[in-house]
């Protein structure tokens, strides 16, 4: 049996886009490895979004060569986009696919390894197997693929509960600091029935949560975008809010979240859609980006808000919504952010009492406009500072976790933890600890829990006592697995994040 490896790093879009290679291989009978693992494949999906990112894939296309002298090693990704010659410096016998050309890529994977069809038996030919549709990256046809996107049928990790479904892709924001757009592209959305197939072949696996994610999920025009320039016609497209409520109307998931989302893109629609049809399924948790509570940097930044808006939003979703988790972005050090622009930034973050800050240092990126900004920030002073919220984002989780003792949630486990406890995420998303009945398993399962005490040891965490347990379908595993998926890295909490 070939064995075939994934290294995964960056947002929650690449990794909702390798999954559908990691599906294809193991309908084609490859075992898929974890990168220590020599094998026959490698496949590294790269991600740009600051420089220890960029670091950190040219790091992984080393250890794919060392660890698998003689593979067919594929790189594809946003560092392959926006530097590839850096990446074939590393590697000259790498097989590089930028992001533009993912369409391809499951194309290239099959003529690598030369891959059988396992699927089926024709009646009249038995062994001969019938050629199933292959998945694809971006809702655009390859080979003998039908137009879905993103998710696999089966992750083959047993504690993988939650399926990224992709449903957007590119920006055109430019916000000076940012390379992604020149990474990723324009925005172009996946039409709805994309969507929708990716959410029901989730279901039909076992996944009882999906997280929509995009690289700018609020743009999201139902596909208008993909057959030209945006015009007055998208005045008339589905939005999000309108995606989301066919989902809840046409499937029968049980728990729904988005990926970050632009502050000024959370309407009162979506609002609606999630305390109207969504209650009890749309989670209450969102992911904000803010990068600054200075409005002097936030307009050097080229974001589109300021801290008052920023501010209203955040009242407006507690108003709204019980009980909501909001999390935030913040870049420390970006240029001309002076000690006054930080303590503005500081005390405003400090003042919304998020339940969850992502701190990154400013990384200067090629082609952006803040590279060519006065006022450059040391690096030293930058990791001081990314130390002092970094501390801050610390007393917000461990505050969040102590806020919610004596509150009762319902929790979807996933990991089994070395002392047989199981740990998954609540609605709010915070991470709660529960000891199963009889010690059995619970993954995959909804377990009604009242949360008792903080974690020991784990400030962040809370440990719950189980009332009522919702049993799920294990999730399927068609195909034999050696070793782990999973990501190496992630742009959203350590890809220059402390």
């Amino acid at each position: 049996m070939p064995r075939a490896a994934i290294v995964n790093l960056g947002c929650k879009v690449n990794q909702a886009e390798v999954e559908a290679a990691g599906l294809l291989l193991r309908e084609r009978g490859v075992a898929l490895v974890d990168e220590r693992t020599p094998a026959e494949l490698v496949l590294v999906n790269t991600c740009t979004v600051t420089g220890v990112a960029d670091q950190k894939s040219r790091q992984a296309v080393r250890r794919a060569r060392r660890t698998s002298p003689d593979a067919s090693i594929v790189v594809t990704g946003c560092s392959v986009q926006v530097a590839p010659e850096a990446i074939a410096a590393i590697d000259p016998r790498a097989r590089l696919i930028p992001n533009e050309g993912k369409v391809r890529l499951l194309g290239e994977l099959e003529a690598l390894l030369a891959l059988p069809d396992r699927t089926a038996d024709t009646p009249e030919r038995p062994g001969v197997a019938l050629r199933r549709p292959m998945p694809t990256l971006s809702g655009v046809e390859v080979g003998l693929a039908g137009p879905v996107d993103g998710i696999a049928d089966d992750r083959g990790v047993a504690d993988r509960t939650r399926a990224f479904v992709k449903v957007q892709d590119g920006c055109s924001f430019h916000c000076t600091y940012c390379i992604i757009p020149r990474a990723r592209g324009p925005e172009r959305s996946l039409a709805p029935e994309a969507v929708l197939a990716d959410v029901r072949r989730a279901l039909a696996v076992g996944h009882r949560e999906v997280v929509l994610t995009g690289i700018n999920i609020g743009t999201y025009d139902g596909g208008w975008s993909e057959r030209g320039a945006r015009g007055s016609h998208v005045r008339s497209a589905l939005t999000l809010a309108g995606l989301v409520r066919r989902i809840l109307a046409e499937t029968d998931v049980e728990r729904i979240r988005l990926s970050s989302i632009e502050p000024q893109h959370v309407d009162d629609d979506l609002l609606e859609t999630w305390m109207g049809p969504g209650v009890g399924r749309c989670l209450p948790h969102f992911h904000l980006p803010l990068q600054s509570g200075d409005d002097g940097v936030l307009r050097r930044m080229g974001r589109r808000y300021d801290s008052t808006f920023y501010a209203a939003l955040v009242a407006r979703l507690r108003d709204a919504i019980p009980r909501v988790a909001l999390h935030a972005d913040v870049i420390v050090g970006f240029p001309t952010e002076d000690m006054a622009a930080f303590e503005r930034s500081r005390a405003f973050v400090a003042g919304l009492e998020l339940a969850g800050l992502h701190v990154f240092r400013y990384s200067s990126r090629p082609g952006t406009a803040a590279t060519r900004m006065t006022g450059q920030v040391p690096e030293v002073e930058r990791r001081a500072r990314a130390a002092d919220l970094l501390a801050l984002a610390a007393e917000a989780r461990a505050r969040t976790a102590t806020a919610r003792l004596g509150s009762e949630s319902d929790v979807l486990f996933e990991t089994r933890l070395p002392d047989g406890r199981w740990l998954g995420h609540a609605e709010d998303h915070v991470l709660v600890a529960a000891l199963p009945p009889d010690h059995g398993p619970l993954d995959n399962a909804i377990g009604h829990v009242v949360i008792e005490r903080v974690d020991p040891g784990v400030p962040d965490r809370v440990e719950g006592r189980l009332l009522h347990i919702e049993p799920g379908r294990r999730l399927r595993t068609p195909l034999p697995i050696v070793g782990a998926l999973e990501p190496a890295a992630s742009s959203e909490g350590d890809a220059d994040v402390e």
